[in-house]
Order: structure tokens, then sequence, then C-alpha cells
């Protein structure tokens, strides 16, 4: 990361698509600002960028993730299609996957991804406010809802891992787009 890039806690951007559902049991959200000198960056470059910010201490986790919850019928990543080809193909349209995300809502400054599965649901909420500038603010933004007691129990582990987990992809993607 930057030096200078500021990673702050925060609450859920006023105008996110999120707000329309009051049901979540969690959320939380990050968000930092950026310089997007040439006015070019946009809400579907911002998701792709997300898809690819993982460290690869994640992906190690994943895998782990994958053999421990693949045995009680989740969802697992290796259950789902191929990544980099959906990336290739990937516009952001409501509908569309890569790996377990499933793109929920899209609109000019906000993609919110997902899944929904027999333990618990969860949305991603990424979202770029529209500024005048050069300097724009992107939140990540996270939402649970748990569907019976074996989601409370999975997400115990997975709470303190994701709170290190999306500011360091947030670093990581905003990190990319200052490379752009």
């Amino acid at each position: 990361m930057t030096n200078d890039l500021k990673i702050e806690k925060s609450l859920l951007p006023f105008n996110s698509f999120l707000k329309a559902d009051c049901s979540y049991e969690f959320i939380d959200g990050y968000s930092t600002d950026f310089l997007d000198k040439k006015n070019e960056i946009n809400i579907k470059t911002i998701t792709k960028l997300f898809f690819t910010s993982e460290p690869n201490w994640v992906k190690s986790l994943m895998k782990i993730r994958d053999n421990a919850v693949g045995k009680l019928g989740l969802k697992t990543t290796g259950t789902t299609s191929d990544k980099a080809q959906d990336l290739e193909n990937f516009n952001a349209e409501i509908g569309q996957n890569v790996g377990l995300f499933k793109v929920f809502h899209q609109s000019e400054n906000e993609v919110v991804l997902g899944e929904d599965d027999k333990h618990l649901n969860f949305r991603v909420s990424l979202f770029m406010e529209p500024t005048q500038s050069e300097k724009k603010k992107l939140s990540i933004s996270t939402s649970v809802k748990f569907n019976n007691l074996l989601g409370k129990a999975y997400f115990i582990p997975v709470k303190p891992i994701h709170k290190l987990i999306v500011p360091s992809m947030l670093g990581r993607m905003v990190n990319q787009i200052q490379s752009l």
C-alpha cells in the first residue's frame, strides 16, 4: 500500500442499494480515497479490481474453507466456473457470476455482489462516491443474513478474518488503480 493510503472503518454509503434491506444481522464497511487523475475509473473497473486484489494468504484460506464446508454441502469456489474466464467476459450485469460471487445490483456508482446459500446470505457493495474532482471515495460494505444456526456458527471464525481481508483488498485495489 502507498504510505499515504488511509483505510477507515465506515458506515454504509447513504445511497447504497444495501440500505433498502434492514434484515441483515451483520454489516460493516471500509472506505478510502483515491485519485482518478484521468477520470477513467468506473464501477465496472472497480469490480474487476476487486476480483484481482485477493492476497495469496486469502487464497490459501479459501482452499481450507472449501475443504471444510464442502463436506457440509455448502457452496465452494471449486464448484463454480473458471474465475479467469468469468472475468474476461465480465461486464457487471445483474446475474453474472465470478467465482462464488453473483451480481445482484449494478448502477453507475455501485455493484452489489454476493451469494445465497443454505446457511447464510451475504452481499458485498462496491460503492464509488460520485465527485466532480479527481479525488474519489471507494467503499466496500458487507452484509450478512443468517439462515440457520450453521450460518451463525460458520460466521464466528470468519468474522475476525473478514475484518482483515476487506481492508487488505481495498488497499490492493487502490494500489492497482494508482498503477493504471
